[in-house]
């Protein structure tokens, strides 16, 4: 997987995950890769600083401790109550309809769902951008 900082004509900047450089080489070709903020087409890899390899393998984390903590936590609580309030619940059938709308076969529309770890990496692999929704309890 490779990200990438992109810009598109109208100034937005926003970053994409891509399987290799030749994915992205080849979504661009086809003018299938779009601003996430408008849905511009003339987009391009924007500078980016370098990503230098850390010594560690551990992902980092934020300790409840930490002062920001809780203003975190619920940032993260009302960006899934938005999500859900303003997107369709697809249940299961998330990969399918992620693929019907990312190959123009479903109306353009936010959903959430369900989808197995080889549904994750079959839509990773077709190049289709979607983000994990946080799962927090209330209580922690």
């Amino acid at each position: 997987m490779i990200q990438y900082s992109l810009q598109c004509s109208k100034g937005h900047r926003f970053d994409a995950w891509f399987k290799s450089a030749t994915a992205y080489d080849e979504q661009h070709a086809r003018g299938i890769v779009s601003c996430a903020q408008c849905g511009d087409h003339k987009v391009e890899k924007a500078p980016m600083a370098p990503n230098l390899a850390r010594s560690d393998t551990q992902p980092m984390s934020l300790t409840s401790a930490h002062p920001e903590a809780a203003r975190f936590r619920d940032m993260l609580r009302q960006f899934r109550q938005k999500v859900m309030s303003e997107a369709d619940d697809v249940g299961d059938r998330f990969a399918e309809e992620a693929r019907k709308i990312h190959f123009a076969e479903a109306e353009a529309r936010g959903i959430y769902g369900k989808a197995t770890r080889d549904e994750v990496a079959g839509l990773l692999e077709d190049g289709i951008d979607f983000l994990p929704l946080p799962d927090l309890a209330e209580d922690n």
